[in-house]
């Protein structure tokens, strides 16, 4: 790749390695020089621009980064599209991270220009969390180091990050009581050991409490194992100071036996971990009353993942493990608490709103959003893409001929706003839209808007605008372009709803396009489908459509 102040006229198809503003244009870092970009350049005074320009052998940041996240994504795992050379692995289910660090570091190790960052191995994510991020540094890696890293990244027994989904275990719980034990100590214990169950997929399934003594302890475990609990907790009232204990002298006697006793995690040092056949039974640690992540979470979690826990694995948790100051909580926190930061990210929850609504005034007395492009409406074509997509929920805007639009739609999971306003023009649809979408996605933290006419916008260039949204680095409209032009849909961050609200008659929010430059994400697509919406006979015509009367 050659990178510098490359002179303008080689500029054409380099990419910008710096912002550059000009009076009227301003021309991002990472924009690939259009001719038109260079004369604008060159008319402001420009002789050199600072640009990279690929070569043979070299393979662009964002194809890169798309292979290396398609070979590191296992189970559980969404790669997303890359932008700017980042793509995002984001978990689709509530369950643990696998990343093993030597694995990871013998990927980063291949090409300083490729990396990957994940979350810590074991980590507990739910859907939509960021569990990794691959990163391009440069504009673009040698594909000979792209093809090492893929072969790296693929060179275990599954793919490098994998999120196993929690089970719903089925769990005992076993307290023990002496004279002086609390009752509200014990029914606060149960409260605490079923949320932390909650947060794990899980459920208590039964709970005994008994004295604390061997011969009542190893009663309630066998009851419980009659029972097909697994796993089984043990919550003594005393801690286990020892194998010879009594909370292990029970186990043992039960027929079971002792896997580990002890863990290098504090708080969680007096954990023990045993085994009746392939029941795992645990004698948890005192802090295991408490909220707080512990020792106790590290192995409970990986447990109701039906993930193998072992002697060599406990004893692996040493570097890392002090966790004294962590304030994380393994299972949400009530209402009003402070967010943790700890916390593993969640990737931006983006909504959809189809706008179908209008009355195909151009359309030579047909609606042609009813229209068949090789057997299939066009609206369904539109909405096909969209929910080939991660943008949830999808909502379908209608107004004129509201139930053929349904229809049309058939059994699509896709939600309704009825505009009945749609002679208003757009801009009731988009109000009718953004209002549904306050009823049943309040949280979402943006809208992917688009027209129900342009049937021939895919869900591979959707994604590459839900790839690019990034409102804390400046990127919270995403426009699509093709030749140096814009085009739609518009991504729109939340922050946008309001005024888009106030827009009227038959236009959208695109002045707001203009009104916040520097929001604006230009996210360049391999081909026109962003220009081509259906309005007129003759546009039916040209994409094949099959107009219905």
């Amino acid at each position: 790749m050659r990178f510098g102040p490359l002179p303008l006229a080689d500029c054409d198809g380099a990419i910008l390695a710096h912002t550059v503003k000009l009076a009227t244009d301003t021309f991002k870092k990472g924009r690939v020089l259009t001719a038109e970009d260079v004369a604008k350049l060159k008319a402001a005074g420009f002789s050199h621009a600072m640009a990279a320009k690929l070569e043979d052998g070299d393979m662009h940041e964002d194809p890169a980064a798309n292979a290396l996240a398609e070979a590191c994504a296992g189970t559980g795992v969404r790669a997303a599209a890359a932008f700017t050379g980042r793509a995002n692995l984001i978990s689709e289910v509530h369950g643990v991270v696998l990343a093993e660090p030597d694995r990871v570091n013998a990927v980063n190790a291949v090409d300083e220009a490729l990396t990957i960052a994940t979350v810590p191995h074991y980590s507990v994510v739910r859907p939509r969390q960021l569990v990794a991020t691959i990163k391009v540094i440069p504009f673009s890696a040698p594909k000979a180091s792209v093809e090492g890293t893929v072969r790296r990244a693929q060179a275990g027994p599954m793919p490098l990050v994998t999120v196993i989904p929690f089970q719903d275990k089925p769990v005992g719980l076993i307290q023990t009581w002496t004279e002086s034990t609390k009752e509200s100590v014990l029914d606060k214990t149960t409260v605490t050991i079923r949320e932390r169950l909650a947060a794990f997929g899980s459920h208590l399934k039964r709970e005994i409490r008994v004295p604390h003594n061997t011969q009542s302890v190893q009663g309630a475990l066998m009851t419980l194992l009659d029972d097909h609990c697994h796993p089984i907790l043990i919550v003594g009232a005393s801690a286990i100071v020892d194998r010879r204990d009594v909370i292990p002298a029970a186990i043992a006697r039960a027929g079971g036996h002792i896997e580990r006793f002890g863990m290098p995690v504090d708080p969680g040092n007096l954990m023990l971990l045993a085994y009746h056949n392939d029941t795992a039974v645990v004698g948890a640690p005192g802090c295991a009353r408490s909220p707080k992540t512990n020792g106790f979470d590290w192995v409970l979690a990986r447990l109701c993942a039906e993930i193998p826990v072992g002697r060599a694995d406990i004893q692996a948790m040493g570097a890392g493990g002090l966790l004294t100051d962590v304030a994380a909580r393994p299972f949400p926190r009530t209402a009003g608490a402070e967010a943790d930061e700890h916390e593993v990210p969640e990737a931006a929850q983006i909504a959809a709103v189809i706008l179908a609504g209008g009355k195909s005034s151009r359309a030579g007395g047909v609606n042609k959003l009813l229209a068949t492009l090789n057997g299939k409406p066009l609206i369904a074509h539109v909405a096909d893409a969209m929910l080939a997509t991660a943008a949830r929920p999808v909502v379908v805007v209608t107004g004129h001929q509201e139930e053929a639009v349904r229809a049309a739609l058939g059994a699509r999971t896709v939600h309704f706003a009825h505009n009945p306003s749609y002679a208003d023009g757009l801009s009731a649809s988009l109000r009718a839209g953004l209002a549904k979408l306050a009823e049943i996605a309040p949280d979402a933290d943006g809208a992917l808007i688009a027209l129900g006419d342009m049937p021939r916008v895919k869900a591979k260039q959707l994604d590459k605008l839900l790839s690019a949204f990034a409102p804390h680095e400046g990127r919270s409209i995403c426009v699509p372009t093709f030749a140096g032009k814009r085009g739609n849909p518009v991504l729109w961050s939340k922050e946008f709803f309001a005024p888009m609200t106030a827009v009227a008659g038959d236009t959208g929010a695109r002045h707001l396009i203009g009104e916040h430059a520097d929001a604006v994400c230009e996210v360049a697509m391999d081909d026109d489908a962003i220009f081509v919406d259906v309005d007129t006979p003759e546009a039916l015509a040209a994409i094949g459509a099959v107009a219905t009367r």
